[in-house]
């Protein structure tokens, strides 16, 4: 059976550097019969704009039921203010399609894209996992007298017991795999009390079934101060929804920017969505500048998820390989355009 793949490339840069992950995608399917089978969805501004709908009725359903992962682009467009689409496509997916993993490497490819003196790829080398499901992000609040003077506005912080245990026990069952040596959990319990005393039990309980993996709790802003003072002290990180989305930038900026970043919204053992972390940087659609190494390393990632390791890791070496060679776009201090940075990369695969 194939491995069916839906493609959403969406708004501003996301089809550019989308369409080149796909040649990637083709070239390693072809040489390497993968077995993959893409279908392109095209929800985006444009369509919302033009029919009001952000997802056709079954959508939902139809990815859930017949497609074992999401290559997805970037969202987001001036003429839609309130981002309802990207919230309707982006949000929906994660919390419909029960996404509860954020997960985002943080690997420095090149030592000249470090922005850290005397830190190079062996001290910038961790994973971050941000819950994805709860937290800040859920939408629970409301405004009340609005455009008064007495207006209040409230908005709050949803963590449950399943939800929290989940994402702490996939952290620390992902260091034991892999052999990471330790699990930092942050958050912020000294102010945010009640949420924040769940997630510091819950972890303490979890920590206790991996005595051979160290475990330490930093409050996040400890954490951002250290992960650009000492980022070797690190190997994976655990946090909430609103200080992981925070920290994830943090991190993407220690790898050469967020061009550079891939991520994965996982729901393991089930259709789960891949997008670089980058936003749809409307003033830039249409130039040929953007970077197109965060959706195609999004693309290995997806690849390494679906079971095909080695053509997952042929892309990365590729892509290092490219970047060693100064063949990239300028952002990380090459000379190319979106499509030809591409085509650096794939010559190399």
């Amino acid at each position: 059976m194939n491995t069916r793949i839906a493609v959403v490339p969406g708004d501003g840069i996301g089809p550019e550097v989308i369409a080149v992950g796909m040649q990637v995608l083709d070239r390693l399917n072809e040489e390497r019969r993968l077995g993959l089978e893409f279908t392109h969805f095209g929800w985006n501004a444009d369509e919302y704009l033009r029919t009001g709908i952000s997802m056709p009725p079954g959508a939902m359903d139809d990815i859930r039921n017949h497609y074992d992962a999401v290559y997805l682009g970037a969202f987001g467009d001036p003429r839609v203010p309130d981002m309802k689409h990207a919230a309707d496509i982006l949000l929906g997916m994660r919390f419909q399609l029960d996404l509860y993993v954020n997960y985002r490497p943080v690997k420095l490819l090149n030592a000249g894209l470090s922005p850290l003196k005397n830190k190079g790829p062996k001290d910038i080398d961790m994973v971050i996992f941000r819950e994805n499901t709860e937290g800040a992000y859920v939408g629970m609040g409301g405004i009340f007298k609005k455009g008064t003077p007495d207006e209040i506005a409230t908005q709050e912080d949803v963590s449950t017991r399943k939800g929290v245990e989940r994402i702490i026990r996939h952290a620390f069952e992902y260091a034991k795999r892999t052999g990471r040596k330790s699990v930092c959990m942050s958050d912020k319990n000294n102010v945010m009390r009640f949420g924040g005393d769940l997630w510091v039990r819950t972890f303490e309980d979890v920590a206790r079934e991996y005595p051979d993996i160290e475990h330490f709790h930093m409050f996040v802003d400890a954490l951002t101060m250290q992960m650009v003072r000492a980022p070797e002290m690190f190997d994976v990180i655990v946090t909430n929804n609103m200080f992981g989305d925070i920290v994830t930038d943090l991190g993407a900026a220690l790898q050469g920017g967020l061009g550079m970043a891939a991520s994965g919204n996982i729901n393991p053992g089930k259709v789960s969505l891949f997008e670089p972390i980058h936003g749809s940087a409307p003033k830039y659609t249409g130039k040929d500048v953007s970077n197109p190494i965060g959706a195609v390393l999004t693309a290995a990632m997806m690849l390494e998820y679906l079971g095909f390791d080695e053509a997952a890791a042929a892309v990365e070496t590729a892509v290092v390989e490219a970047i060693a060679a100064g063949e990239t776009t300028k952002d990380i201090g090459g000379s190319l355009g979106t499509k030809a940075a591409g085509q650096a990369i794939l010559k190399r695969l």
